[in-house]
């Protein structure tokens, strides 16, 4: 066995706290150092992973030991955090969005060099979305027509304490569920070549419900109801809708409809899930048992996928759907269809991986 792969980490916010427990636990990663605007939270955090440096920014880009940054910082500062590690020679593997802009993704991807560039969400590489994309691989639907994705929700300020920036530019419900939904659409039915959509903004004021901020009013400058088409490069096209105006929704999370049957997906933005299909001639939805994917995967799976010589959580995937997803806002203000400048290869299918084989180095 060779030596662990040195990971150093940029940001230590709530988020931090999965890929900590998912990466400190493989032997094949070892976190080296850690760094945060906090230097506090940062020594506290490194005193509790053996062989840990807490570090400025600077010092953890320079750290020899540090082979690929993972970057879960801020979305405004995705970008500047990813350039400044490739320029310094490291890997990077970031939290979604790639960048908040989709020019300082091309940027960063035209000047990585050598340098490997991922991106989440990497809860795609998980037994649910990767086991229906299997059944689709797989021809039990026939040839891939069309889907459907919807994601729902009244409003994250009735719990999040401070939501403002979800109404703001760079925020609201596309952008901030998006990713999960659309790179899932990307996995199970290949790269986007254009796309067409509209969108609303019911309500220009929101009230926050929770915390110490309850019952104060927030502008909302960004529209919360967005819906569009996307055409994919072989001829299938896919619906979908993402809203801060809707109380719930009964639908499967996505379904993929083809000339022979129909696949239920489950919810993209976690790793298991159950499958069903529907196959034509025959009435109801039969479960499909796992076939594909990482088993029992948690957040820092890309980062170990990539560890292991794959790296299907590219970042030229975040781009892609970076752009799908700026695009569709673009489309949906101008009311014109908008074709894409980006295209990916479908990342390989990931055979089924239990836990006990992945978390071995």
């Amino acid at each position: 066995m060779g030596d662990p792969h040195g990971v150093g980490i940029i940001g230590l916010g709530v988020i931090s706290g999965t890929y900590l427990e998912t990466l400190t636990s493989h032997p094949g990663i070892r976190i080296v150092a850690v760094a945060d605007l906090d230097h506090e939270r940062a020594t506290a955090v490194a005193a509790g992973i053996a062989g840990c440096r807490a570090l400025s920014v600077a010092e953890l880009l320079a750290d020899p030991e540090v082979a690929t940054v993972l970057n879960l910082t801020i979305p405004a500062a995705h970008a500047e955090i990813a350039r400044a590690a490739v320029a310094a020679g490291k890997n990077v593997y970031g939290e979604k969005p790639l960048t908040a802009a989709f020019a300082d993704g091309v940027d960063l991807l035209a000047h990585r060099g050598e340098a490997w560039v991922g991106a989440a969400p990497d809860t795609v590489l998980g037994t649910g979305v990767q086991t229906a994309r299997a059944v689709v691989d797989s021809g039990a639907i026939g040839r891939p027509l069309s889907a459907v994705a919807t994601w729902v929700a009244p409003g994250h300020e009735l719990w999040h304490p401070q939501p403002d920036f979800y109404y703001r530019a760079g925020g609201g419900p596309l952008l901030d569920m998006g990713p999960y939904y659309v790179t899932s659409l990307v996995h199970l039915l290949g790269p986007v070549v254009s796309v067409v959509g509209a969108s609303s903004r019911p309500r220009t004021v929101r009230t926050i419900g929770s915390g110490p901020r309850a019952g104060e009013e927030i502008p909302v400058e960004v529209d919360t109801h967005v819906t569009g088409v996307l055409a994919h490069a072989d001829g299938a096209l896919s619906t979908v809708t993402f809203s801060f105006d809707a109380v719930a929704t009964g639908a499967s999370p996505i379904e993929v409809h083809g000339e022979l049957g129909s696949v239920s997906v489950p919810d993209p933005n976690m790793f298991d899930g159950e499958v069903r299909v529907s196959a034509l001639g025959t009435p109801g939805w039969t479960p499909i048992a796992a076939r594909a994917g990482y088993a029992d995967a948690a957040r820092g799976i890309g980062l170990i996928d990539f560890v292991r010589g794959h790296g299907r959580a590219d970042g030229a995937l975040g781009l892609h759907v970076l752009e799908i997803m700026t695009e569709l806002l673009a489309a949906a203000a101008d009311g014109t269809r908008h074709h894409l400048t980006t295209t990916v290869e479908r990342p390989d299918l990931v055979p089924l991986k239990p836990a006990t084989e992945w978390r071995t180095p």
